[in-house]
């Protein structure tokens, strides 16, 4: 659960494609921009400021890379960390440098309020590019348990609802969730984080 301070607080997304949220919502709000909604207007926190940062194609080591422009600039007091999803290309041979960036990352991000995501599923199709992308989420629930943080579990929430494995409803290709689905991972996200759900869209 995220602890909302009595002051102002800026609010971190970095990522990757689905955290930029562009192209595949063909118009629609990302997930970042429904928990945007969520704090500065349906909670009152019209003086939060929530940043994306995410970039299309990213994975944790070029995040890492870019750390002061896409994250240390901003002091975060609650950042988001979503990837995995093309990490996940490099198959289990990646998975090690993967743990290794991403504990960099949050090492580098103390003092803030920290909120790790696991990457949603893929289509079967997408799954070619990508076949051990549950060895990536798997890594993302290990880092939050070691390092005690809290852990927003996308690929356990789409698998509930679609026990086949194809969530094509909240896809807009085989890899990009639609605007559903981005509705979907903004809902579970603000759960999670203690903050309730949207409401009145």
């Amino acid at each position: 659960m995220i602890e909302l301070s009595a002051t102002p607080m800026t609010w971190v997304a970095a990522g990757d494609s689905i955290t930029q949220a562009v192209l595949h919502t063909h118009g629609a709000r990302g997930w970042v921009e429904h928990v945007n909604e969520r704090i500065g207007w349906q909670l009152g926190r019209l003086t939060d400021v929530v940043v994306n940062t995410g970039v299309s194609a990213w994975r944790a080591g070029d995040v890492l890379g870019s750390y002061d422009h896409l994250i240390g600039r901003f002091n975060p007091d609650v950042l988001s960390i979503s990837l995995g999803t093309n990490d996940a290309r490099a198959g289990l041979a990646g998975l090690d440098t993967f743990h290794t960036d991403m504990r960099e990352l949050i090492t580098r991000s103390e003092g803030a309020q920290i909120v790790l995501h696991t990457p949603v599923p893929t289509s079967p199709t997408g799954r070619v590019a990508r076949p051990e992308l549950p060895a990536y989420c798997q890594a993302v629930r290990e880092i939050a348990d070691e390092m005690d943080l809290l852990l927003v579990d996308h690929e356990a929430h789409w698998l509930a609802q679609f026990p086949d494995g194809d969530p094509i409803a909240w896809l807009d290709d085989p890899a990009h969730p639609n605007a559903a689905g981005h509705l979907q991972m903004a809902n579970h996200t603000l759960r999670t984080m203690g903050l309730g759900e949207l409401t009145g869209l």
